[in-house]
């Protein structure tokens, strides 16, 4: 089944839309394809800002509305306690508001940007889309994420190169308990990353450390600025280290 077929045969849909690269394809396709389609974007603690900003801009270059919902994940003690299966938890409760949403406005059928590069079997949120029957289009169609790029850079989307950005949430060790404080330092602390010209990067949170994972390539670029990086960070987190372990693709 080709993306096309998918769309004649689900001419109304409602898509959860981050801001990265496979949701804004998936969007961009509906358009192309005649298919109605109502993106909507959770708000929430977990979302960096940019992510927000992204999703209006593809929307507006789109021509289509974007309904924005706020959520508080970090009200379930099963997300915030962190445990292996918060995604699950997480998903349910991000999907829960979309479903509720867009019933609400009139579609009963869901999609996200789940595509056929993931490994299902190591993300539990996945398991939360099946039980809620959300469809995930590139998945179905074997679309994988070097497709999805190839089509979004002939589709001349301004995502088609975007580094691949899991939730703020992920930079927490699991069984460590997430808080909004704790989130917020870490989003400002990649904040300075991109200020300083570093991209594809994570900033993970070892207790009051920063560890810093970075594509082999940006190593030396992180030893020149040292001092610029120690000192941009240290608002933040008490220490700085460098993985020394390239950062590979999420």
């Amino acid at each position: 089944m080709t993306l096309q077929e998918f769309f004649t045969r689900h001419p109304r849909l409602a898509l959860g839309l981050s801001g990265g690269v496979d949701s804004a394809y998936l969007l961009a396709e509906a358009v192309r394809c005649g298919c109605r389609i109502q993106p909507y974007f959770v708000d929430s603690p977990f979302q960096p800002r940019f992510e927000l900003e992204h999703a209006r801009r593809l929307c507006e270059e789109q021509g289509v509305e974007l309904k924005v919902l706020p959520a508080q994940p970090l009200a379930d003690e099963n997300v915030r306690q962190n445990g292996p299966l918060r995604c699950y938890y997480c998903k349910k409760q991000v999907f829960g508001a979309i479903l509720a949403a867009a019933k609400a406005d009139g579609f009963e059928e869901i999609i996200d940007g789940t595509n056929a590069s993931d490994d299902a079997s190591d993300r539990p949120g996945m398991r939360a889309l099946e039980e809620m029957r959300v469809y995930s289009p590139l998945r179905l169609c074997g679309v994988t994420k070097a497709q999805v790029r190839q089509a979004s850079r002939e589709l001349g989307l301004f995502t088609w190169n975007k580094p691949a950005y899991a939730c703020l949430a992920t930079r927490i060790p699991t069984g460590t308990a997430i808080t909004t404080e704790v989130l917020q330092r870490v989003e400002a602390a990649e904040n300075e990353l991109f200020r300083l010209g570093f991209s594809d990067f994570r900033v993970r949170c070892v207790g009051d450390t920063a560890k810093l994972q970075l594509p082999a390539a940006q190593f030396s670029k992180a030893l020149e600025q040292r001092k610029e990086l120690v000192k941009a960070l240290k608002p933040q987190f008490a220490a700085v280290v460098l993985d020394l372990e390239p950062r590979g693709e999420e």
